[in-house]
């Protein structure tokens, strides 16, 4: 923690510390690990599922209530969050969540009952829901301007290292059955965040809001390394403060804060109903539908190629995003996803052959999609609420976007194997491929391209009432 300094520990020492450069980078990079935690939540149940069902005798019903009852806890969390950040602070947040890391793995591993891991589940949705809304809001405002995008899509990436960890962890412990071990070893890493996020700093703009300048301003100089610049940027932050007072009443009143937080809510459900959950916490059961073993389904080359794609098309999308832009991203991601879904539900509903070559179609079909998404709708679905959001009321319009996405997690999750029973797999692939078609035509209608655009600039615009599709204006269309 950084409280006020002792006598011996004065403005001028301050002042003449040695330059730190890229203290911010590290600060964030250690942060941003909480999305290997996210990761892993979410992949680990992929692969322990079915283990889970046998020794507990579990229905289809109860199986979906285990995965949705984390996304329940993680629109809770996101909830609490929002109101914990501004009250504790960014970085007494985190210090919270990454405790509930440490407990939830441990109760799951220690549960005896099928309603003790119901609640276990739950603790570690609540942490997880906190912090996809804590970690990106506390690296936005430790990181430089010229650092920031990719920062916080550096948060993305520790996701998808966290999934692929999560099914290669899987793979190994399918040998022996153990799914306690699968869902338990989550609380080492767990354990390793919380001793890092001990020694972040908390946010200068949270310390700023709190009226603890002196504070605000020994963060500042510990994370730019130049005291010259940290008078200016507490100047532009206090400028921003004092702009978003009445935040959550702008949203209210301005028609021009209310379509972009929809249109933040739009991007959040349409990444969930693309239908990546689905293939994410059943991926097993998918792949059981062309045939593969249980071996196969968790630690085969399309089991554990889940991982390895989504890890490398995120590192794509990372490179590509100031290059291609946002929308060309997206265009293409939906378009993919939407002929890839397709393709699953035609070999389902004709039935997969026994050979090979038709088996391998069908993963091939599997992995295209998570690829799409990761180059997409993944990452760029958090990047755009980050920049369309007005800074006036940002975190309400992100709490709110946050929780939605949580919210359309869990009723694809929830649904997802019922609809199977109901339907049938070629009827309900078919409907996410619909949807990505239909999600496909909203970002044509209505997605802006931000690319090169300062979030000053955006905002300028949105309050112009300019349409959300023009933003930015030719040289960004």
């Amino acid at each position: 923690m950084h409280t006020q300094p002792g006598g011996a520990q004065t403005d001028q020492s301050i002042r003449h510390r040695p330059v730190i450069r890229g203290r911010a980078g590290l600060i964030g990079g250690l942060a941003a690990l909480s999305g290997i935690l996210f990761g892993l939540d979410t992949g680990v149940m992929s692969g322990a599922l079915d283990l889970i069902a046998q020794e507990f005798i579990l229905s289809d019903f109860q199986r979906e209530s285990l995965v949705a009852i984390m996304l329940l806890g993680a629109a809770l969390g996101v909830l609490c969050a929002a109101w914990m950040s501004h009250a504790w602070g960014r970085k007494r947040t985190l210090v919270l969540t990454a405790g509930l890391f440490v407990i939830g793995p441990l109760l799951c591993a220690e549960a005896t009952s099928f309603h003790m891991l119901l609640f276990a589940r739950l603790l570690l949705g609540l942490a997880t829901g906190a912090t996809t809304f804590t970690t990106p809001l506390y690296i936005a405002e430790i990181a430089d301007s010229g650092r920031r995008g990719a920062m916080i899509l550096g948060y993305q990436l520790m996701i998808s290292c966290g999934l692929l960890a999560a099914f290669v962890s899987d793979g190994l412990f399918s040998y022996f059955g153990v799914w306690r071990w699968m869902l338990g070893i989550v609380g080492f890493p767990g354990l390793v965040f919380m001793m890092g996020v001990l020694f972040l700093p908390p946010s200068p703009r949270w310390l700023l809001a709190q009226g603890r300048e002196r504070d605000a301003r020994r963060v500042l100089i510990e994370l730019r390394g130049l005291p010259r610049m940290v008078m200016a940027e507490r100047n532009a932050i206090m400028a921003r403060l004092s702009a978003r007072r009445d935040g959550i009443g702008s949203f209210m009143r301005d028609p021009n804060c209310r379509r972009a937080m929809w249109l933040a809510v739009g991007l959040q459900v349409a990444q969930q109903f693309s239908g990546i959950n689905a293939v994410l916490y059943y991926a097993p059961h998918l792949i059981g539908l062309a045939g593969y073993g249980h071996y196969a389904q968790v630690w085969g080359p399309v089991g554990v190629g889940v991982g390895v794609i989504n890890l490398l098309s995120t590192c794509v999308a990372t490179t590509c995003v100031d290059r291609v832009g946002r929308r060309p991203m997206l265009v293409a991601g939906f378009a993919v996803m939407a002929l890839a879904m397709g393709g699953q539900a035609l070999m389902v509903a004709g039935g997969i052959p026994v050979m090979p070559g038709m088996r391998l179609l069908m993963g091939g079909f599997m992995l295209l999609f998570v690829a799409a998404f990761a180059f997409s709708a993944g990452p760029l679905a958090w990047l755009l609420c980050a920049e369309i959001l007005p800074l006036r009321g940002r975190e309400f319009g992100m709490a709110c976007s946050t929780c939605a996405n949580w919210i359309a997690n869990m009723l694809v999750s929830a649904t997802f194997l019922t609809g199977l029973e109901l339907l049938g797999a070629d009827r309900v692939l078919w409907i996410y491929a619909g949807l990505n078609a239909l999600f496909l035509l909203m970002v044509v209608l209505r997605v802006p391209e931000t690319r090169g655009m300062t979030l000053e600039q955006i905002e300028a615009e949105l309050m112009r009432g300019t349409p959300l599709r023009t933003l930015g204006g030719q040289g960004h269309s």
